[in-house]
């Protein structure tokens, strides 16, 4: 087991947007990440139709962080994301590689994904270390599973997901409850869409 397991995730910023959502199987968990991947679209078609004050798209990719223990549901929301923006290979785990690319065509043009997992981080400096800045900075929608292994390293994220138990409902083992916020445009954006 990586050490400090239990940093827990420092809030970035006063959130622009909160909404919690029930998710009360994998199935609705499933359904929410269709939705999030439905909004994703919607959000880059939008902009590209409103390019910036330089003539460039005005989309320039999303950051979100997945937060929440082991068997929270984190990957299974990653999996219906790439599923909802047409994915339809294997999703992978990335707990040993640390990241795994997916290129999506797409209407509004390829879509390139990066899908984290930080878990094995017993440091911050090993995300330094790992040379992933430049994911962040190519206009890819990275989702990061276990973000507060990376420190402070990471940013400021578009949006972050907290998934924990339903514990009000202890008859339902699958009840997850998301608790979504967003810190930017681009991420309120989409939580707005959700």
């Amino acid at each position: 087991m990586p050490a400090n397991p239990d940093l827990a995730i420092q809030p970035p910023a006063s959130a622009l947007l909160e909404r919690t959502f029930a998710l009360a199987d994998e199935a609705a968990t499933m359904a929410f990440g269709e939705r999030f991947a439905q909004a994703i679209e919607s959000v880059r078609e939008a902009a590209q139709r409103t390019p910036g004050a330089d003539g460039d798209k005005a989309f320039y990719g999303l950051q979100v962080q997945l937060v929440g223990d082991l068997g929270a549901g984190k990957t299974t929301l990653v999996r219906a994301t790439l599923r909802g923006l047409g994915h339809t290979g294997r999703v992978r785990s990335p707990t040993y590689t640390l990241v795994e690319p997916y290129v999506l065509e797409r209407p509004a043009g390829e879509l390139t994904l990066y899908h984290f997992d930080l878990y094995r981080f017993t440091d911050p400096a090993e995300w330094a270390d790992a040379g992933f800045r430049e994911y962040f900075d190519s206009g890819a929608i990275c989702l990061v599973e276990w973000p507060q292994r990376a420190g402070r390293l990471l940013g400021v994220p578009d949006l972050v997901f907290s998934l924990d138990l339903d514990n009000e409902n202890e008859n339902e083992s699958d009840g997850r409850v998301l608790v979504a916020r967003a810190y930017s445009e681009s991420g309120k954006a989409c939580l707005e869409r959700c």
